[in-house]
């Protein structure tokens, strides 16, 4: 190489650093930056639980984040400032009283579950926050203070007084009777004339579950048309709490926990998957949220099941589907 060329070699890597530096230091000066908005209504719970939230949970989803020097560099700051963003809009421990009480029970166990399948914290933030990492032995108390919690919110009934509340639902009742999600959903009675898809038990949060599919759902798992689902398909899940083994070993459901319904239409619930969700909880059949957040709660929670169309505890064989 003459030393001409050289020269100009050296000439173009100067003015290649220049333009890097000024375009790096132009980050840096429009770089996000995360604050802190005042503790509104702060989590309270056990000492144990709420160290473990605070190591892996608070520097997205409250607001006191506590960011690293390296955190606030760019481009990683606009990355970890969006991650802030979404993860407060989600649920937020520095707000958490302002929740309805029956949603909190909800975001816990979306956190667990999500925890538990290993998708938060996000793995991308424990390559860079390894001490933000929940062990198998901290899963193990969140789990358990989330299933007492759960026994705790659902009282007893007995299954007169179940029947009962339920029996006033009807379609001939008056409107002001038939409870209805934020979002539109009515509860009603018929899913106990469709056919039983599947069953299962939950030992984490000591629950038991029946789920009912409209013709439609029943259709579409028969053809193995469910991802996506068609339009229509309406999937009912039963649920009891403090399930227990009788004296043969047999799994028995408790008391009455709450009704969960589906209903696809892609049209209606574009934010959230094609799905409308809505829950009825308790006696009363008292619905959840109190804003289409909730929505937002479900399906993120749903995501894990993504690859039969956001439908959890669907049958593995055809004939699963019985009258």
């Amino acid at each position: 190489m003459t030393s001409l060329k050289r020269k100009r070699y050296s000439n173009a890597l100067a003015i290649s650093a220049s333009i890097l530096f000024v375009a790096f230091t132009g980050m840096q000066v429009a770089s996000p930056r995360v604050t802190n908005p005042p503790v509104t209504s702060e989590f309270h719970g056990p000492q144990e639980v709420t160290s473990i939230l605070k190591r892996a949970c608070y520097d997205c989803h409250s607001n006191e984040s506590n960011l690293r020097w390296y955190d606030k560099i760019a481009p990683f700051s606009y990355v970890v400032a969006a991650d802030v963003e979404e993860a407060r809009k989600r649920f937020n421990f520095s707000e958490w009283d302002s929740i309805p009480k029956d949603e909190q029970e909800g975001k816990l166990w979306y956190m667990v579950n999500m925890i538990d399948a290993g998708r938060m914290p996000l793995p991308a933030y424990t390559a860079a926050h390894p001490s933000a990492k929940v062990t198998p032995a901290e899963l193990d108390v969140l789990k358990k203070y989330v299933t007492d919690l759960s026994k705790a919110n659902h009282t007893a009934g007995d299954t007169a007084r179940i029947q009962q509340k339920a029996g006033l639902q009807t379609s001939n009742a008056p409107a002001k009777a038939i409870p209805t999600s934020v979002n539109g959903i009515p509860y009603f009675d018929d899913y106990k004339n469709w056919k039983v898809i599947s069953s299962t038990g939950r030992p984490d949060n000591g629950t038991t579950r029946l789920i009912y599919g409209n013709d439609i759902a029943v259709k579409a798992l028969e053809e193995n048309r469910i991802n996506p689902w068609p339009n229509g398909a309406t999937i009912v899940k039963v649920v009891w709490n403090s399930q227990h083994e009788d004296a043969a070993g047999n799994v028995m459901p408790g008391n009455f926990n709450n009704v969960q319904i589906m209903i696809k239409d892609d049209q209606k619930f574009k934010d959230t998957e094609g799905w409308g969700f809505a829950r009825f909880n308790g006696l009363d059949l008292k619905p959840t949220g109190t804003t289409l957040s909730f929505a937002t709660s479900c399906i993120n929670c749903h995501q894990l099941a993504s690859e039969t169309g956001f439908v959890f505890d669907i049958p593995t064989k055809k004939h699963a589907v019985k009258h």
